[in-house]
């Protein structure tokens, strides 16, 4: 693996993704024998053809890493609007983009946009290398090779990448809108089930045409969708939506209203809601009030109240609460031992990554980092900031610093010194805030005006040493 930052967004390459891209291109080789650069040495003796397929092999490895490099950026920007701290890893063929400071779901509406924006920048590469290579076209056999393969690779993935499949960006808008649209339970349904139609589609199509990494690839994707529409029918009536036969109650109104604010990141208002549907007096039925409770759970969650949040998980009946959320109440009252079962149960039911990073940050927050650390796929830096943000979160400042002092000894970011030298803040520990703070400069941290309305670091406010640290920091960022 190695490591690099794009500003400020760390990005990591996993050997699977040189790995895949490389196979790929290798069998991509036979097809190319007519052009660059074969054609360049086609009189050369063997040696010379041997030249030509490690230059084309590694020039489709660039234009892999690039696209999707491209591709994974459009969801870290979006993710930097909305105030999130994004890390970038490719793997395999594809890549993945973390908010790795982001406590529960996100809001479904920037879900949209951070998921829409990764197939928007790859488009947007591919229509301006189709625009170079209509340009310079026959100016280089190299370029014309380069513009031309960036410009079809990206509007191919782009199609793929925008099927209505899970994990894919467009199932994952998909499932999205249905959700919001039919309900939880209902749109889960609709959208898995399309996704498997889709996914037998496309196997069937690639299995006829000989193309192999499709048709793998889409017959793992359809196997998660059969399986989630098998648990989604198991389940039966509500373990996710209020059933039928309550739909048109008064207080399943205000239910929904509460979701819809809670989604939108109105916790005051959720709350209010949620808590008037417990107020309903006798037209409050059992369903009701455990769906108001779930949902007060995890406005507690929201807000790092996790006593609160099992509070009201604890008065759900006849609804599944989510693993992730009771993994993360018992994180935040200082449980870790307990939240550690839910973390593992919660990565193993849904491999999602956030969730599995929780799950490191546990282990390492029992001291388990080595253990943590060997996860499959796991990003050092995103693992010690859930260690570190948990600690946080539960007021442990001094514990949250030292956390972050660590991490640092694995993972030298930024981002990691700059919450570092916050907690240290908190805990009134201003030289050593401020020399994580200069830590933070040093790996690059720039952005002087955030750091002076920091309300995180307000203790230091004043202080000569604070004072001087900011000021270098301007003066650094305007010249």
């Amino acid at each position: 693996m190695f490591r690099f930052r794009l500003g400020s967004i760390p990005v990591d390459v996993h050997p699977s993704h040189l790995l895949v891209s490389a196979v790929l291109a290798y069998s991509s080789v036979r097809a190319a024998q007519d052009g660059w650069p074969f054609r360049q040495v086609s009189e050369a003796p063997a040696l010379g053809q041997a030249s030509a397929m490690v230059v084309f092999v590694l020039s489709w490895m660039l234009i892999v890493f690039v696209s999707v490099l491209v591709h994974e950026l459009g969801h870290a920007l979006a993710s930097r609007l909305f105030g999130y701290h994004p890390s970038i890893a490719l793997v395999w063929l594809g890549g993945h983009t973390l908010p790795t400071d982001m406590p529960g779901p996100l809001p479904w509406k920037r879900d949209l946009v951070i998921t829409a924006a990764g197939p928007l920048f790859g488009l947007l590469l591919g229509v301006v290398s189709l625009v170079g290579y209509l340009v310079f076209n026959g100016h280089s056999p190299a370029l014309d090779f380069f513009l031309r393969t960036f410009a079809g690779a990206n509007f191919i993935w782009a199609i793929f990448n925008l099927l209505p499949v899970m994990p894919l960006d467009g199932g994952r808008l998909v499932s999205t809108l249905a959700t919001r649209v039919l309900g939880p339970r209902r749109g889960m349904l609709a959208s898995q089930g399309l996704a498997l139609l889709v996914c037998v589609a496309v196997v069937v199509y690639s299995v006829n045409i000989g193309w192999l990494f499709p048709a793998i690839f889409f017959a793992m994707y359809g196997f998660q969708a059969f399986r989630s529409l098998a648990e989604l029918m198991s389940s039966g009536g509500g373990a996710s939506g209020i059933s039928a036969g309550s739909m048109d109650h008064p207080l399943a109104a205000k239910l929904r209203e509460a979701k819809t604010s809670l989604d939108a990141g109105r916790m005051d208002d959720a709350r209010r809601l949620a808590g008037s549907v417990l107020e309903g007096g006798d037209g409050l039925t059992a369903e009701l009030a455990s769906h108001a409770h779930h949902l007060l759970g995890w406005v507690a969650l929201k807000e790092g109240q996790g006593r609160q949040a099992l509070d009201h998980f604890s008065q759900v009946q006849g609804q599944k609460v989510e693993p992730h959320a009771v993994a993360a109440s018992f994180s935040l009252v200082g449980d870790d031992a307990r939240a550690l079962d839910w973390w593992k149960q919660a990565w193993q039911a849904s491999s999602d990554r956030t969730v599995m990073h929780e799950y490191a940050g546990t282990l390492i927050r029992l001291g388990r980092a080595p253990e943590a650390l060997k996860l499959p796929g796991v990003e050092p830096a995103a693992a010690f900031s859930c260690a570190e943000r948990v600690l946080f979160i539960r007021g442990v400042y001094s514990e949250a610093a030292a956390m972050g002092e660590a991490a640092l000894e694995y993972v030298p970011s930024a981002s990691i010194a700059y919450d570092a030298a916050c907690a240290h803040a908190k805990a009134r520990n201003v030289p050593d805030a401020v020399r994580l703070l200069r830590k933070a400069s040093e790996l690059g941290f720039k952005d002087g005006a955030y750091a002076a309305s920091d309300a995180d670091l307000a203790p230091l406010h004043g202080h000569p040493a604070f004072e001087e640290w900011l000021t270098e920091l301007r003066q650094s960022a305007a010249s």
